[in-house]
């Protein structure tokens, strides 16, 4: 069976690359790192409270632990490619995550053992 140029035109997977071609790196780094963030803030029991029961109960540091280290390894690499503004607060937002961290364990990592700190150095 052979494709026609029309078929292409209404493949979702020819749609979906024309579509992220048209998006610039930055974007894309930023909405990455924003879906980290939200994950982190869950699971660092950051979410709000609703009909079901507390924010808190979504609690998984470990799986925090995770996110905030993925988190910090994506925005200290991309940082001098994505300009300050944006990774400014980008960091401004993992180091919120990190202190959030800390506050939720029940045995804080010693300094520079934090989630990501690897990556960002001490977090105080």
């Amino acid at each position: 069976m052979s494709h026609t140029h029309a078929d292409d035109a209404t493949d979702p997977t020819t749609q979906a690359v024309r579509d992220i071609a048209e998006v610039a790196a930055v974007e894309v780094i930023t909405s990455a790192a924003v879906h980290l963030m939200s994950a982190a803030a869950v699971k660092c029991g950051l979410a709000e409270d609703d009909a079901w029961g507390p924010g808190s109960r979504h609690r998984d540091l470990d799986e925090a632990r995770k996110l905030i280290t993925a988190l910090a390894a994506l925005v200290t690499a991309s940082a001098p490619d994505i300009g300050n503004q944006h990774a400014r607060s980008l960091r401004d937002g993992l180091r919120s995550l990190q202190l959030a961290f800390r506050e939720a364990s029940p045995f804080p990592d010693a300094p520079g053992e934090g989630p990501g700190e690897k990556f960002t150095g001490p977090v105080s």
